[in-house]
């Protein structure tokens, strides 16, 4: 209840609506409906539960509170401590041993050299795929030749390694901007590892809805006397992105609805293996083995339909970045895998 203009008046001027000044009684009886009702005091010998009693008499627990507390801080602080302590172990130990392996097995540019590593595989990947990032610090173009010394290391540890596909996924796109650029630098880093070598693999270069580039001058095979030599290996590059992921199956799903509604054709006919060979035409195959060199296994919206069956790796903790000793291991990783295929 509010009080009106003339109860507001009588509280300012302690005088009533006739000017006469108000007494101390009157005043009190004037403030009292505006009063919260006053507790009734508690008699001596009050047995009631304390949760019946009125809140300002009930007894407030202090101590018990700041003992959980203290309890629970001190868990959660040892907790993390632990957490911490092996987190720093793990990468101290990974780093370690990423830098022996680093060491026992290096290249040196030398394509014997990973022949060597591999020929006691029991089998390689006929369609090996890379995620590589773009690096984050830097100028753009500083950060574009990283990136390029990156795809043309891993197409020449590819070939090496006789792999005959390779696809490279890089999330923004950059590496497609050109096409021939890329062609040059990839055969310059083959003849480095190759020299005038006869043995020298031939290279193409693709990428989704764009034109293949492979220029014409690979060179011929060897003759020696009667014997020709076996044909050179060829190394197919494709590149992808982001763009040929989920967005790819977002229009292919809009193409289908379509025909299906212009009844061209039937909804019984779309099947896994239509979509399959759409989008294997359209962006790619299921490669046999991915190779992620990032720090953890992050797709970062690698194409999903494409990794169904796929063997992933990843080192934990691997902050060297594109790096032989990881391309090694994972192709012993899926030297060693067993494709049941659901069975």
């Amino acid at each position: 209840m509010m009080p009106g203009l003339r109860q507001t008046n009588a509280f300012h001027t302690d005088l009533d609506h006739r000017g006469n000044p108000l007494s101390v009684s009157e005043r009190e009886q004037l403030l009292k409906p505006y009063l919260p009702p006053r507790p009734a005091k508690q008699e001596k010998g009050d047995n009631r539960p304390p949760s019946s009693r009125p809140r300002h008499l009930q007894h407030q627990p202090r101590i018990r509170p700041a003992l959980l507390h203290l309890l629970h801080y001190t868990l959660f602080t040892l907790l993390h401590a632990i957490f911490s302590i092996y987190i720093r172990f793990r990468q101290v130990y990974h780093a370690i041993v990423g830098r022996l392996l680093a060491i026992l097995h290096y290249h040196f540019r030398t394509p014997e050299l990973i022949k060597r590593d591999v020929r006691r595989l029991s089998k390689v990947p006929q369609h090996l795929s890379v995620i590589l990032e773009l690096p984050p610090e830097g100028g753009k173009r500083d950060r574009l030749e990283a990136l390029i010394v990156d795809a043309c290391e891993v197409a020449a540890w590819s070939a090496c390694a006789g792999v005959p596909m390779l696809s490279i996924y890089e999330r923004t796109g950059i590496l497609k901007s050109s096409l021939p650029s890329l062609h040059r630098r990839i055969s310059k880093t083959l003849t480095s590892y190759y020299g005038n070598s006869p043995l020298k693999p031939t290279l193409s270069l693709r990428a989704p809805h764009l034109a293949t580039y492979s220029p014409p001058h690979s060179p011929e095979p060897a003759v020696h006397g009667d014997m020709v030599a076996a044909q050179h290996p060829h190394l197919t590059v494709l590149l992808i992105d982001a763009a040929d992921g989920r967005q790819t199956l977002v229009d292919l799903t809009r193409t289908l609805a379509s025909m299906a509604q212009d009844r061209k054709l039937a909804p019984s006919d779309i099947s896994q293996e239509l979509i399959d060979a759409e989008i294997s035409e359209s962006v790619m195959g299921e490669p046999d083995l991915l190779v992620v060199f990032g720090e953890g296994v992050r797709l970062d919206g690698y194409p999903p339909w494409q990794v169904r069956l796929t063997e992933i790796y990843g080192v934990q903790d691997n902050n060297a970045g594109v790096g032989y000793s990881v391309f090694l291991r994972a192709l012993y990783r899926y030297a060693k895998a067993e494709m049941r295929f659901g069975r």
